[in-house]
């Protein structure tokens, strides 16, 4: 499999990348190593994660994601053979929140134990602290480089004028830089990278690693009317997907992966991977199937056609 060189890092990751907020969540930590030793033996590298999943769930705190991942590189030994990304700034607590110097260090020794790892290969800010200053932050990054316990910085949720900011910020004082932006970005969600985001990562070689992928799973044509809303407890989210441009974009897909022989998913993630600014879009899974049909999606190819097709319905 070829890899591709995160942002100006070092970093060699997969196309595609394991999002990990359903391990401790939706999905049990035995099922969740299955997952995982299945993407690992399939030549996949990309693990990311975040220290508040799944904090949302009852009886939850967050760290139960860290927790799974942490115990199955343990019992796996593959370390070594794995790029790991995790997130800090998130509510976790009303008092552990943010990008602040005593946020950051408190936060990544947490995850360190939870991870049982000496290091985190990309440590990302989980969305924009405009409360603290640009260079406690990145200076903070600074300190836990040089310290061994940080290979690499990236951004989510930052929109295109912080984001510039956060890159001034960094060439001005000397301190290390974002390499990657983890942005919400899907067939039916374009806007919001397309504006401004694009261009400066492409301009200034960041990695992109977009969320939500498949539309939290309208992409892969599951839902198509009110009546498939009820399928699943994530339904009830989807139904600002079915409007004549929603229904326009599962029409693309259909003729595309008709095409080729293949679901309306993984044509979602080919295009994404496809698009020359991105690095590695993030997708989850709760089941061997579903995880096999989305690795399948690193070998299809779309021809220039397909993406035309694509990319006039979802403009």
């Amino acid at each position: 499999m070829k890899m591709r060189k995160l942002g100006r890092s070092e970093l060699l990751v997969s196309p595609i990348c394991f999002g990990g907020n359903v391990f401790g969540w939706t999905t049990n930590e035995a099922e969740s190593f299955r997952l995982l030793d299945r993407f690992a033996s399939e030549g996949f590298n990309f693990i990311d994660t975040a220290d508040v999943y799944s904090v949302w769930a009852p009886g939850h705190e967050g760290g139960e994601s860290e927790t799974v991942i942490g115990n199955w590189l343990a019992r796996s030994g593959k370390r070594n053979q794995v790029v790991l990304a995790t997130k800090v700034g998130m509510e976790m607590a009303p008092n552990r929140k943010g990008l602040s110097e005593a946020h950051i260090r408190r936060s990544v020794e947490a995850s360190l134990q939870r991870l049982r790892t000496d290091r985190i290969d990309l440590y990302q800010s989980h969305k924009d602290d405009a409360d603290t200053p640009l260079e406690e932050t990145l200076g903070t990054y600074d300190v836990l480089i040089k310290e061994g316990k940080v290979r690499a910085i990236g951004a989510s949720n930052y929109d295109v004028t912080r984001l510039r900011s956060a890159l001034d910020t960094s060439a001005k004082h000397r301190l290390p830089r974002y390499e990657s932006l983890q942005p919400h970005y899907n067939l039916v969600e374009r806007s919001g990278y397309e504006d401004g985001l694009e261009a400066l990562c492409s301009a200034e070689g960041i990695g992109v690693i977009t969320y939500f992928s498949l539309a939290a799973g309208f992409l892969t044509g599951k839902y198509r009317s009110e009546a498939d809303l009820s399928q699943s407890t994530r339904g009830a989210g989807l139904k600002k997907y079915l409007t004549d441009h929603g229904k326009a974009v599962l029409k693309a897909l259909d003729d595309v992966s008709a095409r080729h022989g293949v679901k309306p998913g993984q044509v979602a993630i080919a295009w994404l991977m496809a698009r020359p600014s991105i690095t590695a879009p993030i997708a989850s899974a709760t089941s061997l199937q579903q995880l096999d049909e989305l690795l399948a999606a690193a070998r299809l190819q779309l021809s220039r056609e397909d993406i035309e097709v694509l990319d006039k319905a979802s403009a």
